[in-house]
């Protein structure tokens, strides 16, 4: 499976994935090596964890997005990403999320998606205000943010 939007590609993270596509400038950090331990044990994770934020123009990965796991009994799904450096401030995170959103409430699994960033994340709160996420709240020095089908 592979999202497109005009300037990126959106892949599941699988360690065949991180091969494709991994350069020495993207970290893989630890809540990636934690999504793949737990993909070998439960394929059904499959997408309803790390994906890949791929720039079509060089073919590298510049980021990651995903869910933090799959739809629980309510049917809300919570949705983080992250943007190497060198290309935030570009428009990307907004893309990628906005992609992987739809992609969640069209899966048929998804009724609401909620996301959080601290209160001083000047560049999360733009992305979440511009996919039209409202804040509901603080908790613990964190923005609380959904989105309702």
């Amino acid at each position: 499976m592979e999202l497109q939007t005009q300037r990126l590609k959106i892949v599941p993270c699988t360690d065949e994935s991180i091969s494709n596509y991994a350069t020495k400038e993207f970290k893989i950090g630890s809540h990636i090596n934690n999504y793949l331990e737990k993909l070998k044990d439960d394929s059904s994770l499959i997408c309803w964890g790390v994906w890949l934020v791929i720039n079509k123009e060089n073919n590298k990965i510049i980021g990651d997005i995903g869910f933090k796991g799959k739809p629980d009994s309510e049917n809300t799904v919570e949705v983080g990403y992250g943007i190497v450096p060198e290309a935030q401030n570009k428009g990307f995170a907004t893309e990628a999320v906005n992609e992987i959103i739809k992609w969640a409430f069209s899966s048929g699994n998804v009724k609401k998606i909620v996301a959080e960033c601290l209160i001083d994340n000047v560049s999360s709160i733009k992305v979440l205000e511009k996919l039209n996420m409202k804040r509901i709240g603080i908790k613990e020095n964190m923005l609380q943010w959904q989105m309702i089908k």
